[in-house]
């Protein structure tokens, strides 16, 4: 079991996984109060990773093409819009709202209650700030310190790196899918497309770029990013990033602000990516406590060990008194 003897506590993944001197772990943070939507990560992840598109059509409820992360999609930018009235203050950076000289109505200022630093709504002059705001993120693979696709996959097709990713092989993947119901965050899936195409059937995910660190550089997504929404790094100088900048944030009366994914003792160990979000995890479409699906294997293999031995003991002793 990948972690399995740590469950409890913070680990080195790398270390765990049998490495004796590996680097630093690596990750993503991920800041979407400075996120603007441009898909720049997305466009660079599939340019480096050669991935297919996912089609052009927008899907009629967003300005979104792609929808969700997927074999062809290892980076997704959600775009959520949302009444603002009730939700408290629009951080610094959110397109659209609120005057850009930091006035009265400027974003990220005010109370927490849509007072002074939410958008007004409109009074149809189209002079004032829209009633509405969007929630940007880019999502990813979460590169779980506990990770149940390592638990399940049977041909060892995935693994764990000395930077204390999870990558999957595609020579060895026999595309069983059982990695993707094991998934908490429902990150992996099969490419489909027409037979002979180019891993069909096999299981994809981002590799958080794994060929770029070996070569000493950061991955695609982050380096595309113009705003540094993605910030890439040794884990825990971005775990240290994060809390500084929610503080901040929150000192500017942004009280939806909240860290994803960054606490070590949650149900999956701590991501290796993880998110400053500004709103509750299931407005982006993330699960609000997810958990490793194989955290209770263990128990289990002791129960079935242990009740295995009793129906031993039962039938000898059957066995031991018809003899009798």
């Amino acid at each position: 079991m990948a972690g399995r003897n740590s469950l409890f506590g913070p680990i080195d993944p790398a270390q765990d996984a049998g490495y004796d001197d590996p680097p630093a772990r690596k990750g993503f943070f991920t800041d979407t109060s400075v996120c603007i939507g441009c898909k720049a990560c997305e466009v660079a992840c599939k340019e480096w990773n050669l991935l297919p598109d996912d089609g052009f059509d927008l899907l009629g409820s967003s300005y979104d093409n792609t929808g969700a992360l997927g074999a062809s999609t290892w980076r997704h930018v959600a775009f959520v819009e949302q009444p603002a009235g009730g939700r408290g203050p629009v951080p610094l950076g959110m397109p659209g709202l609120g005057p850009p000289d930091g006035g009265a109505g400027a974003p990220g200022q005010g109370s927490a209650d849509g007072g002074a630093g939410a958008a007004a709504p409109d009074d149809g002059t189209g002079d004032g700030p829209p009633d509405f705001r969007w929630l940007m993120s880019s999502d990813v693979c979460k590169h779980c310190t506990h990770a149940a696709c390592l638990d399940v996959c049977p041909t060892g097709a995935l693994f764990r790196t000395e930077f204390g990713t999870v990558v999957v092989q595609d020579d060895v993947c026999n595309g069983c899918g059982y990695c993707v119901a094991a998934c908490p965050y429902g990150v992996i899936e099969r490419r489909k497309g027409p037979a002979g195409a180019r891993n069909v059937g096999i299981a994809q995910k981002c590799t958080l770029c794994y060929d770029r660190l070996g070569a000493g550089l950061e991955p695609a997504c982050a380096k595309a990013c113009p705003t540094d929404s993605i910030q890439f790094g040794d884990l825990d100088e971005l775990r240290e990033r994060a809390r500084t900048r929610l503080e901040r944030l929150q000192d500017d009366g942004v009280s939806g602000a909240r860290l994803y994914g960054e606490d070590a003792h949650d149900g999956t160990g701590g991501a290796g990516a993880f998110f400053l979000l500004l709103d509750e995890p299931e407005v982006y479409g993330l699960p609000p406590d997810p958990v490793v699906s194989t955290r209770d294997l263990p128990h289990m293999f002791n129960r079935a060990g242990m009740a295995g031995l009793a129906l031993l003991a039962g039938a000898a002793l059957s066995f031991l008194g018809r003899r009798g």
